[in-house]
């Protein structure tokens, strides 16, 4: 059964996980500042997609991602209006110090200023490219998740498949939060700084 998605950040992560979603059935709900002119209008060319203020888009949707600058994310949570009962994915990373004045994670951010306990973070350790195509010939790239609630990791893991990613692991919870932006880190550090680009993705193998 497909899932209503409200996407608040319609650059590159956002962008490629609404298009897949849409394309896997969900019906997607693009939250917005300014409807007549923002970034990913392309989208609205999906299926099932369709463009709406930040608290529409909230509203007539069940699971939200968030996937704005790390530097936004207290802003971004406050602006989403009424979360309770929701499911936020956060998909943001603090990365070399720049993100919410006063917290280590973007997703104890959101947590401290929206209604609901069902946020996970998930879709932030891998590069956008990956999202768009995480098949590396035979192989599909693993996804992450991490976070206290069940509801909202169960949403996250069924959303990564539908991406298509071969599994998506849960590696703890709250208290996990950090570790996995330290994850996404080390992505960063080899694609960008190791010089290995960005064309690659992680795998958990198993015997």
């Amino acid at each position: 059964m497909g899932m209503k998605i409200a996407i608040i950040g319609t650059g590159n992560v956002g962008g490629a996980l609404a298009t897949k979603w849409a394309k896997a059935g969900h019906e997607i709900n693009l939250g917005v500042q300014d409807s007549s002119n923002f970034k990913g209008k392309e989208l609205l060319k999906n299926p099932n997609t369709k463009v709406f203020s930040i608290e529409e888009a909230v509203r007539l949707s069940n699971v939200i991602l968030v996937a704005t600058p790390a530097t936004a994310a207290v802003e971004v949570a406050k602006s989403l209006g009424n979360t309770t009962g929701k499911i936020i994915i956060d998909s943001m990373n603090i990365v070399m110090g720049r993100g919410p004045k006063g917290f280590k994670t973007t997703a104890e951010a959101i947590l401290a200023n929206t209604q609901t306990l069902d946020v996970v973070k998930c879709f932030n350790t891998t590069g956008f490219n990956n999202m768009v195509n995480p098949i590396y010939g035979n192989t599909a790239l693993d996804m992450f998740v991490a976070g206290d609630s069940e509801l909202g990791k169960r949403a996250a893991i069924q959303l990564a498949k539908d991406a298509g990613f071969g599994e998506c692991y849960s590696i703890g919870g709250n208290d996990k939060f950090e570790l996995i932006e330290q994850f996404a880190w080390y992505w960063i550090n080899l694609a960008m700084f190791q010089g290995q680009g960005r064309e690659i993705g992680f795998k958990l193998l198993k015997r």
